[in-house]
């Protein structure tokens, strides 16, 4: 029966459990399993704890983030809006200066014509 634990067999394990059992003796042996118990359980409940105390102290910091993060996109918005205004105020301007300007050059080849 090859037993694998950590890399050891089945005998290894055999022989750590009697070794145990020799130093502390039959009776403590559930005294310190409960202790360890005890003590795992501990251990989880600080981690989940510190995880809860984490999570609380970044919420401030998410709201802060996502405010910005909507106001900046408010903002990018506007500008685009005002940016697509003035291109369209520029090109309202061009196409007029073209059809003002080719009425000029249309007079001055009839002016020309005329004379």
């Amino acid at each position: 029966m090859n037993f694998l634990f950590l890399g050891m067999g089945g005998w290894e394990i055999i022989l750590v459990f009697l070794a145990v059992l020799l130093l502390f003796g039959a009776d403590k042996i559930p005294d310190f399993a409960r202790t360890l118990g005890k003590g795992i359980n501990e251990f989880r409940k600080a981690t989940d704890e510190i995880k809860k105390e984490f999570r609380e102290g970044t919420e401030d910091f998410r709201k802060d983030l996502e405010y910005s993060k909507r106001n900046l996109e408010a903002h990018v918005k506007e500008v685009g809006r005002s940016f697509d205004q003035d291109n369209s105020n520029k090109s309202a301007n061009l196409s007029d200066n073209k059809v003002e300007t080719h009425k000029a050059q249309k007079e001055e080849n009839n002016s020309q014509i005329n004379s």
